[in-house]
C-alpha cells in the first residue's frame, strides 16, 4: 500500500509539473540580467543658483525590474559651499534622494544610489534632477544675488541606470512578439533579424522591406539597425527572434509543419510559432499580391500592437492601409494649455512633426498666448521662444499685461529648418530680493494657453543631394515611387546593404501606402522610366551602374574592377579597387526622378558605403552627391552639381504669401473705391444744383 502511495505521489507531481510547463506562457521567467541605458548623449551644463534637468529611460513590458542603480557622474562649481548647496532627484514626480555635492579639483564625480523599484513604471521613466548651488553666504540680515557664471553643476555623458531585470516569457500572441522584437535589449544585442531565402525572388523582398520599414520605425534606438539574413545563415542559431518572409513553396519543411492549414491561393498567413526555443513570426503565402499585403500590414504598427492572437490571416478584404500624415497649416501647440512653476529659468517645449523633404518657408509665425504671476521683477522677467534651440525673439514681462499677454513672432528663414522639429517656450521668472526667501507660496508662475498656435507655410526640398536625403525616396511621409534594382550575385553583404538603406528610411515612413518595386538585373527601360532608383552592386553584376557608368560622378575603369580618377579627386588605381561609394544623380531614364548607385569593386565595399546612410548618427558626416569610403573609415563627401542661386520671390508673391499685408491692401483699396464713390456722388449731386 504504501508503495502505491509513493507510486501515486510521483505521478501526481509528474501532472503538476508538466501542467505548470504548459500554463507556464506569459508568466515563466527567464534568468536576471543587468541593461544599461544612457541617460543623456552629450554633457549637460547648468548654470544659475537653482537648476534644473528631466532626463528619461524605458522600461519595456516584458521586462520585471528586480532592481534599479543610477550612476550620476557629475561636476559642481569648486566656488560652490560644502554645507549650503545641495542636489535633489525625483523619479516620476517622487523626491527619492538629496545630496551635498562636494567642490573639489577633481574631474568628475560619481553618486551611485539604489532607485526604489516601486516608482518604476513600463514604458518612460522620468528622472528629474535639481540643484541649489550657492557659492555666497546668506544671513539674516544680507541679501544676494546668484552669479551665473559662478553657480553652475555639469552632468556628464557618462551618467546611466543599470536596471537588473527578468524577462518575463512571451505569451503568445503577436503583440507580445513585436514588442520584444524590436526591444532595447534584444536590438542593442543584435539578437533580431529578418530573415528571406537565399535565392529571393522580387515579391519576398519587398514583403520583407514593408516589414522592415515597420519594425525600424519602431525601434527608439537610433544607432542600431535590424538586420535582414538569408535562411541558413550560421548566426542566425543565435538569435533570439526571427521574422521569416517567404513564399510557401521557399519555406523550411521545419516551418511549413508548424502552420495552419489554410488556402494559402487566396490568403497570406502572418504566424507565430516556436515560442519556447527561438520565437519565430512566419510571413507566408501562395499569392505574391497578397504576400506582400502581409509586408504592408507588418508596417501598419498601429494594427500589430492589436494582435493578441498567435496567428492573423491576411485576405483581399483585409485593410491595412495607414495613411500618411498631413501638413497642417495650423499647428495647435497645446490642447489644454501648459503650467510652468518655480523660479528663474522654466521651459516648456513642444515637439512638431514635419515631412523630411519639407522646410519651412517664408511669412511662417508663432504666436504664444500666455499669462504670468505679479509678484515678479518686471525689470529683469522675460520670455523667449526657441526653434531647435534658437533663440527667434523674446520679449520682457511688464505688471499690466501679466493676466493676457501674446508674443507674436515670424520664423526666420535662415533657420534652414526640415523635418521634424522642436519650439521651445523658455520663461525667466524673476524675484525681487531673491537671495534673501524662498517661500514656496511666493514661488512664480506662467501659463501658456490653449490658443498658442503655429502658422506653418512649408516648400519641399527638391535638390537631388545628400543634405537633404531621405528625399527622393520619401516625400510627405511616403516611398516615393522607389525601385530598388539588385545584384545578380548575392551575399550576406548585399543583404545587410539593403537592411542598412531600409533602416533608415523607415525611420522616415509615416505610412504604408507608397510605391516600392524590385528588380533583377535584366529590368527593363520602362520599368524605371518613372521611378526613382537605388541600385545595389558591382559593375559586373548590376546593369544600371554598368549601363550608365559614363553618368556616375565616380566612374568604373574600362575593366570595370575599381573607380577612376575625376575632376575633384585623384585615385590610385590599386585604392580605387578598395573604395565603396554613394552617388544621387538624375535618372537617366526620366526627368524628375533620381537614381542613387551603392556600389564598390565588390559587395564588401558596397556595404561599407551602405552604412553611411544607415542611421540618422551616421547621415552628418555626408553632404553634396558623391561620397567615398574605405575600411579605414575615412569618408570623404563631394558635391558635383552646380549651385544654383535660389530664386528671388517676386512682389507679388510675398504679398500674397502675407496674409496681414493682403488683408491691408484689400481693406486700403476697398477705402479708395469707397472714397472714389463718395466723391462721384457728390459730384453728381452737386453738378444737379448746378443745372437747376
Amino acid at each position: 500500500m504504501r508503495k502505491l502511495v509513493v507510486v501515486y505521489i510521483v505521478l501526481l507531481s509528474f501532472v503538476f509539473v508538466q501542467v505548470g510547463q504548459v500554463s507556464a506562457a506569459g508568466v515563466e521567467l527567464k534568468s536576471p540580467q543587468t541593461y544599461e541605458m544612457a541617460l543623456t548623449n552629450t554633457n549637460v551644463s547648468l548654470s544659475g543658483g537653482r537648476v534644473s534637468k528631466e532626463l528619461f529611460f524605458q522600461v519595456p513590458d516584458y521586462w520585471k525590474v528586480n532592481d534599479v542603480l543610477l550612476h550620476l557622474d557629475y561636476k559642481v562649481s569648486p566656488l560652490a559651499l560644502n554645507d549650503r548647496s545641495s542636489v535633489t532627484l525625483k523619479i516620476n514626480g517622487t523626491y527619492v534622494h538629496s545630496f551635498r555635492p562636494s567642490a573639489t579639483d577633481e574631474v568628475k564625480q560619481r553618486l551611485t544610489f539604489t532607485i526604489p523599484k516601486g516608482l518604476i513604471v513600463k514604458g518612460s521613466n522620468a528622472l528629474f534632477i535639481e540643484g541649489d548651488i550657492q557659492t555666497t553666504h546668506v544671513n539674516k540680515d544680507v541679501c544676494t544675488s546668484y552669479e551665473e557664471q559662478d553657480n553652475w553643476l555639469q552632468i556628464f555623458s557618462t551618467t546611466s541606470v543599470d536596471i537588473d531585470h527578468t524577462n518575463v516569457a512571451l505569451d503568445g500572441s503577436i503583440r507580445g512578439f513585436n514588442k520584444y522584437f524590436t526591444g532595447i535589449d534584444v536590438v542593442r544585442a543584435n539578437q533580431s533579424a529578418i530573415v528571406v531565402p537565399e535565392q529571393s525572388d522580387s515579391t519576398e523582398l519587398e514583403t520583407a522591406v514593408y516589414a522592415l520599414t515597420g519594425f525600424a520605425k519602431a525601434n527608439s534606438l537610433e544607432d542600431k539597425t535590424i538586420p535582414m539574413l538569408t535562411y541558413g545563415t550560421e548566426s542566425l542559431k543565435s538569435k533570439k527572434a526571427i521574422v521569416v518572409v517567404s513564399s510557401y513553396d521557399h519555406l523550411p519543411e521545419d516551418l511549413k509543419k508548424l502552420l495552419v492549414q489554410e488556402d494559402l491561393n487566396n490568403v497570406a498567413v502572418i504566424q507565430l510559432v516556436n515560442t519556447d526555443q527561438q520565437p519565430t513570426l512566419v510571413v507566408t503565402s501562395n499569392n505574391a499580391e497578397l504576400l506582400v499585403k502581409a509586408g504592408r500590414f507588418i508596417a501598419n504598427q498601429d494594427l500589430m500592437k492589436q494582435l493578441d492572437s498567435h496567428i492573423k490571416i491576411v485576405n483581399r478584404d483585409t485593410d491595412v492601409e495607414k495613411p500618411v500624415m498631413s501638413v497642417d497649416s495650423h499647428v495647435t501647440l497645446t490642447e489644454t494649455g501648459d503650467q510652468l512653476k518655480g523660479w528663474r529659468h522654466q521651459e516648456k517645449s513642444y515637439f512638431i512633426s514635419l515631412p523630411s523633404n519639407r522646410s519651412i518657408a517664408d511669412a511662417s509665425k508663432v504666436s504664444v498666448d500666455f499669462r504670468y504671476a505679479k509678484n515678479l521683477d518686471f525689470d529683469r522677467s522675460m520670455v523667449t521662444i526657441l526653434m531647435n534651440d534658437t533663440p527667434i525673439g523674446s520679449k520682457r514681462l511688464t505688471t499690466e499685461m501679466a493676466d493676457g499677454d501674446t508674443l507674436t513672432l515670424p520664423i526666420p528663414k535662415n533657420l534652414n529648418i526640415s523635418g521634424d522639429f522642436s519650439l521651445t517656450v523658455a520663461f525667466d521668472l524673476e524675484l525681487k530680493n531673491d537671495g534673501c526667501y524662498r517661500n514656496q507660496d511666493q514661488m512664480p508662475w506662467a501659463f501658456i494657453t490653449k490658443d498658442t498656435v503655429l502658422k506653418l507655410n512649408t516648400t519641399e526640398k527638391l535638390d537631388l543631394l545628400f543634405n537633404n536625403y531621405p528625399y527622393p525616396f520619401i516625400r510627405d511621409g511616403s516611398l516615393n515611387r522607389v525601385a530598388v534594382v539588385m545584384p545578380t550575385e548575392r551575399d550576406h553583404y548585399t543583404y545587410q546593404s539593403l537592411s542598412n538603406l531600409f533602416n533608415l528610411l523607415g525611420r522616415y515612413v509615416e505610412g504604408n501606402t507608397g510605391e516600392l518595386n524590385f528588380y533583377e538585373d535584366n529590368v527593363g527601360e520602362s520599368d524605371l522610366s518613372d521611378r526613382n532608383i537605388i541600385a545595389i552592386g558591382t559593375y559586373q553584376n548590376n546593369k544600371v551602374i554598368r549601363e550608365h557608368n559614363n553618368s556616375l560622378y565616380f566612374q568604373y575603369g574600362t575593366d570595370g574592377t575599381g573607380f577612376k580618377s575625376n575632376e575633384k579627386v585623384s585615385i590610385d588605381v590599386d585604392y580605387g579597387k578598395r573604395i565603396g561609394t554613394l552617388q544621387l544623380i538624375q535618372s537617366p531614364y526620366e526627368a524628375g526622378h533620381g537614381l542613387m548607385a551603392v556600389t564598390g569593386a565588390s559587395s564588401e565595399y558596397y556595404y561599407l558605403s551602405s552604412r553611411l546612410i544607415a542611421s540618422q548618427n551616421a547621415t552628418w558626416k555626408i553632404y553634396g552627391d558623391g561620397v567615398t569610403t574605405d575600411k579605414d573609415g575615412t569618408i570623404n563627401p563631394y558635391r558635383f552639381k552646380k549651385e544654383v542661386s535660389p530664386k528671388q520671390s517676386t512682389l507679388l508673391e510675398k504679398v500674397v504669401q502675407r496674409g496681414d499685408v493682403l488683408g491691408f491692401m484689400l481693406a486700403s483699396v476697398l477705402v479708395i473705391l469707397l472714397v472714389l464713390v463718395s466723391l462721384i456722388l457728390i459730384i453728381r449731386k452737386y453738378r444737379r444744383w448746378g443745372e437747376r
